[in-house]
Protein backbone atom coordinates (compact mmCIF):
# COMPACT_ATOMS: atom_id res chain seq x y z
CA UNK A 1 0.00 0.00 0.00
CA UNK A 2 0.92 3.11 -0.70
CA UNK A 3 2.13 6.12 1.88
CA UNK A 4 -0.19 8.25 0.78
CA UNK A 5 -2.90 5.74 0.65
CA UNK A 6 -2.14 4.55 4.28
CA UNK A 7 -1.93 8.20 5.83
CA UNK A 8 -5.96 8.11 4.22
CA UNK A 9 -6.91 5.32 5.95
CA UNK A 10 -5.28 6.19 9.13
CA UNK A 11 -6.51 9.93 8.72
CA UNK A 12 -10.32 8.04 7.79
CA UNK A 13 -9.66 5.95 11.01
CA UNK A 14 -8.83 8.38 13.38
CA UNK A 15 -11.62 10.54 12.28
CA UNK A 16 -14.46 7.68 13.04
CA UNK A 17 -12.52 6.82 16.08
CA UNK A 18 -13.33 11.03 16.92
CA UNK A 19 -17.03 11.06 15.50
CA UNK A 20 -17.69 7.47 17.64
CA UNK A 21 -16.50 9.02 20.55
CA UNK A 22 -18.28 12.76 20.47
CA UNK A 23 -21.22 10.77 19.43
CA UNK A 24 -20.94 9.09 22.99
CA UNK A 25 -20.19 11.87 24.56
CA UNK A 26 -23.36 13.90 23.15
CA UNK A 27 -25.56 10.82 24.02
CA UNK A 28 -24.07 10.99 27.60
CA UNK A 29 -24.51 14.28 28.32
CA UNK A 30 -28.23 14.30 26.78
CA UNK A 31 -29.10 11.25 28.69
CA UNK A 32 -27.40 13.48 31.84
CA UNK A 33 -29.97 15.99 31.53
CA UNK A 34 -32.91 13.53 31.19
CA UNK A 35 -34.74 12.75 34.00
CA UNK A 36 -34.71 9.34 34.96
CA UNK A 37 -36.03 8.20 37.95
CA UNK A 38 -35.88 9.27 42.01
CA UNK A 39 -34.19 7.92 44.65
CA UNK A 40 -35.56 7.99 48.15
CA UNK A 41 -33.68 7.95 51.54
CA UNK A 42 -35.49 8.17 55.36
CA UNK A 43 -33.46 8.49 58.38
CA UNK A 44 -35.36 6.23 60.99
CA UNK A 45 -36.13 7.03 64.12
CA UNK A 46 -34.74 3.98 66.47
CA UNK A 47 -35.48 1.76 63.40
CA UNK A 48 -39.01 2.94 63.01
CA UNK A 49 -39.92 4.63 60.14
CA UNK A 50 -43.17 6.84 60.21
CA UNK A 51 -43.17 7.72 56.88
CA UNK A 52 -42.01 5.01 54.33
CA UNK A 53 -40.58 5.59 50.75
CA UNK A 54 -43.93 3.58 48.95
CA UNK A 55 -45.97 6.68 50.39
CA UNK A 56 -43.55 9.52 49.57
CA UNK A 57 -43.24 7.54 46.15
CA UNK A 58 -47.42 7.45 46.02
CA UNK A 59 -47.20 11.42 47.11
CA UNK A 60 -45.20 12.49 44.30
CA UNK A 61 -47.46 10.36 41.60
CA UNK A 62 -50.34 11.91 43.09
CA UNK A 63 -48.99 15.95 43.20
CA UNK A 64 -46.36 15.59 40.13
CA UNK A 65 -48.12 12.98 37.34
CA UNK A 66 -45.85 14.41 34.70
CA UNK A 67 -42.58 13.42 36.55
CA UNK A 68 -41.71 10.72 34.54
CA UNK A 69 -38.49 9.41 32.75
CA UNK A 70 -37.58 11.40 29.58
CA UNK A 71 -38.36 14.62 31.35
CA UNK A 72 -36.03 17.31 30.99
CA UNK A 73 -34.15 18.28 34.04
CA UNK A 74 -34.48 21.64 34.04
CA UNK A 75 -38.81 20.95 33.86
CA UNK A 76 -38.56 19.10 37.35
CA UNK A 77 -39.75 20.96 39.90
CA UNK A 78 -37.52 20.79 42.35
CA UNK A 79 -39.12 23.41 44.69
CA UNK A 80 -42.27 22.35 44.60
CA UNK A 81 -41.47 19.26 45.80
CA UNK A 82 -39.21 19.72 48.53
CA UNK A 83 -42.50 22.31 49.53
CA UNK A 84 -45.33 19.48 49.35
CA UNK A 85 -43.03 16.36 50.67
CA UNK A 86 -41.83 19.11 53.97
CA UNK A 87 -45.90 19.55 54.03
CA UNK A 88 -46.15 16.10 55.33
CA UNK A 89 -47.02 15.97 59.43
CA UNK A 90 -43.97 13.16 59.76
CA UNK A 91 -41.44 15.12 57.94
CA UNK A 92 -39.04 17.11 59.91
CA UNK A 93 -36.87 18.41 56.77
CA UNK A 94 -36.44 16.64 53.29
CA UNK A 95 -33.26 17.77 50.58
CA UNK A 96 -33.88 17.64 47.29
CA UNK A 97 -31.29 17.36 44.45
CA UNK A 98 -30.85 16.29 41.20
CA UNK A 99 -27.53 13.76 41.00
CA UNK A 100 -25.37 12.02 38.23
CA UNK A 101 -27.71 10.31 35.12
CA UNK A 102 -30.62 12.47 36.27
CA UNK A 103 -31.93 11.01 39.46
CA UNK A 104 -33.58 13.12 41.60
CA UNK A 105 -32.64 12.47 45.00
CA UNK A 106 -34.83 13.06 48.31
CA UNK A 107 -32.93 13.01 51.43
CA UNK A 108 -35.89 12.91 54.72
CA UNK A 109 -35.41 13.39 58.10
CA UNK A 110 -38.38 12.83 60.38
CA UNK A 111 -39.92 14.13 63.43
CA UNK A 112 -39.45 12.21 66.20
CA UNK A 113 -42.23 11.77 68.86
CA UNK A 114 -41.65 11.72 72.85
CA UNK A 115 -45.18 11.70 74.31
CA UNK A 116 -48.80 10.94 72.94
CA UNK A 117 -51.73 13.28 73.64
CA UNK A 118 -54.47 10.37 73.98
CA UNK A 119 -57.90 11.81 73.75
CA UNK A 120 -61.19 9.81 74.87
CA UNK A 121 -63.48 11.65 72.14
CA UNK A 122 -61.16 12.82 69.63
CA UNK A 123 -57.90 11.85 67.63
CA UNK A 124 -54.75 11.52 69.39
CA UNK A 125 -51.68 13.36 68.70
CA UNK A 126 -47.87 12.97 69.57
CA UNK A 127 -45.69 15.56 70.73
CA UNK A 128 -42.13 15.50 68.93
CA UNK A 129 -38.77 16.24 70.69
CA UNK A 130 -39.11 19.59 68.82
CA UNK A 131 -42.42 20.48 70.53
CA UNK A 132 -44.62 20.44 67.52
CA UNK A 133 -47.93 18.25 68.25
CA UNK A 134 -48.30 16.25 65.02
CA UNK A 135 -51.10 13.18 63.88
CA UNK A 136 -50.55 9.51 64.65
CA UNK A 137 -49.29 8.06 62.42
CA UNK A 138 -51.37 4.90 60.48
CA UNK A 139 -48.24 2.56 59.90
CA UNK A 140 -46.79 2.44 63.30
CA UNK A 141 -47.02 3.19 67.04
CA UNK A 142 -44.43 4.41 68.85
CA UNK A 143 -44.17 3.84 72.74
CA UNK A 144 -43.62 6.68 74.61
CA UNK A 145 -45.07 8.75 77.81
CA UNK A 146 -49.05 9.22 77.62
CA UNK A 147 -50.45 12.80 78.45
CA UNK A 148 -54.35 13.25 78.92
CA UNK A 149 -56.60 15.50 80.55
CA UNK A 150 -58.22 18.63 79.75
CA UNK A 151 -54.99 21.26 79.40
CA UNK A 152 -53.53 18.48 77.19
CA UNK A 153 -56.52 18.31 74.65
CA UNK A 154 -56.42 22.10 74.50
CA UNK A 155 -52.54 21.69 73.56
CA UNK A 156 -53.81 19.23 70.74
CA UNK A 157 -55.57 21.99 69.28
CA UNK A 158 -52.57 24.65 69.80
CA UNK A 159 -50.54 22.21 67.79
CA UNK A 160 -47.03 22.84 69.69
CA UNK A 161 -46.03 23.22 73.35
CA UNK A 162 -43.29 24.84 73.89
CA UNK A 163 -44.89 28.49 73.66
CA UNK A 164 -47.71 27.56 75.02
CA UNK A 165 -46.68 25.55 77.99
CA UNK A 166 -42.66 25.26 77.99
CA UNK A 167 -42.97 24.08 81.26
CA UNK A 168 -44.34 20.94 80.32
CA UNK A 169 -41.93 20.86 77.47
CA UNK A 170 -39.26 20.48 79.90
CA UNK A 171 -41.26 18.04 81.90
CA UNK A 172 -41.66 15.56 79.29
CA UNK A 173 -37.68 15.93 78.73
CA UNK A 174 -36.66 15.17 81.42
CA UNK A 175 -38.66 12.23 82.29
CA UNK A 176 -37.71 10.57 78.70
CA UNK A 177 -33.90 11.17 78.95
CA UNK A 178 -33.86 9.66 82.51
CA UNK A 179 -33.51 6.00 82.35
CA UNK A 180 -35.46 4.98 85.41
CA UNK A 181 -37.92 8.21 85.31
CA UNK A 182 -38.68 6.87 81.70
CA UNK A 183 -39.42 3.33 83.05
CA UNK A 184 -41.55 4.23 86.10
CA UNK A 185 -43.52 7.25 84.83
CA UNK A 186 -46.06 6.25 81.97
CA UNK A 187 -48.51 8.68 82.13
CA UNK A 188 -49.05 12.97 82.91
CA UNK A 189 -52.41 13.53 83.59
CA UNK A 190 -52.83 17.23 82.72
CA UNK A 191 -55.86 19.40 84.03
CA UNK A 192 -54.62 22.62 84.15
CA UNK A 193 -51.11 24.07 83.81
CA UNK A 194 -50.71 23.96 88.30
CA UNK A 195 -52.36 20.37 88.28
CA UNK A 196 -50.25 17.67 87.08
CA UNK A 197 -50.57 14.34 87.96
CA UNK A 198 -47.98 11.37 87.17
CA UNK A 199 -48.74 7.76 87.03
CA UNK A 200 -46.70 4.96 87.58
CA UNK A 201 -45.66 1.77 86.02
CA UNK A 202 -44.93 0.34 89.52
CA UNK A 203 -47.38 1.39 92.84
CA UNK A 204 -50.63 2.96 92.70
CA UNK A 205 -50.08 5.99 94.02
CA UNK A 206 -50.92 9.07 92.18
CA UNK A 207 -48.44 11.56 92.49
CA UNK A 208 -50.02 14.97 92.58
CA UNK A 209 -46.99 17.21 90.91
CA UNK A 210 -48.54 20.84 90.99
CA UNK A 211 -46.85 22.77 88.19
CA UNK A 212 -44.14 22.42 86.00
CA UNK A 213 -41.33 24.10 87.68
CA UNK A 214 -38.50 23.14 90.24
CA UNK A 215 -38.63 19.80 88.26
CA UNK A 216 -35.40 17.88 89.77
CA UNK A 217 -36.46 19.03 93.17
CA UNK A 218 -39.15 17.34 93.42
CA UNK A 219 -38.09 14.33 91.23
CA UNK A 220 -35.50 14.17 94.41
CA UNK A 221 -38.51 14.35 96.67
CA UNK A 222 -40.29 11.41 95.19
CA UNK A 223 -37.11 9.40 95.02
CA UNK A 224 -36.92 10.06 99.28
CA UNK A 225 -40.67 8.51 98.97
CA UNK A 226 -39.36 5.33 97.04
CA UNK A 227 -36.18 4.47 99.02
CA UNK A 228 -37.53 6.11 102.66
CA UNK A 229 -40.90 6.03 103.03
CA UNK A 230 -42.52 2.68 100.84
CA UNK A 231 -39.74 0.51 102.47
CA UNK A 232 -41.10 1.52 106.15
CA UNK A 233 -45.10 1.68 105.40
CA UNK A 234 -45.65 -0.48 102.22
CA UNK A 235 -45.94 0.09 98.71
CA UNK A 236 -49.63 -0.14 99.79
CA UNK A 237 -49.78 2.19 102.44
CA UNK A 238 -50.79 5.51 100.37
CA UNK A 239 -53.21 6.36 97.73
CA UNK A 240 -51.69 10.17 96.80
CA UNK A 241 -48.32 11.78 97.22
CA UNK A 242 -48.01 15.14 97.00
CA UNK A 243 -44.96 17.29 95.86
CA UNK A 244 -46.49 20.54 94.57
CA UNK A 245 -45.20 22.22 97.47
CA UNK A 246 -42.05 23.27 98.52
CA UNK A 247 -40.19 21.35 100.59
CA UNK A 248 -42.62 18.92 101.23
CA UNK A 249 -43.99 15.53 101.06
CA UNK A 250 -47.62 14.78 101.67
CA UNK A 251 -48.76 11.00 102.06
CA UNK A 252 -52.31 9.71 102.13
Amino acid sequence: MKKANLKKVIAFTVLSLVLIGFIGFVEKQTLNRIFQGTEISIDGVSGVYFVEQEEISAILIQAFPDLKAGLRLEEVPMKEIEERIGGHPFVKSVQVMLGQKGILNLHIKQHQPIARIAQPYGADGYITRDGKVIPTSTSYTSRVLILEGRYAEELMDSGEVIEAMPELMELITFITEDEFWNAQITEIELNARDDIRLYQQVGNQIIEFGDGMDIQDKFDRISVFYKEILPKKGWNAYDRVSVKFKNQIVCE
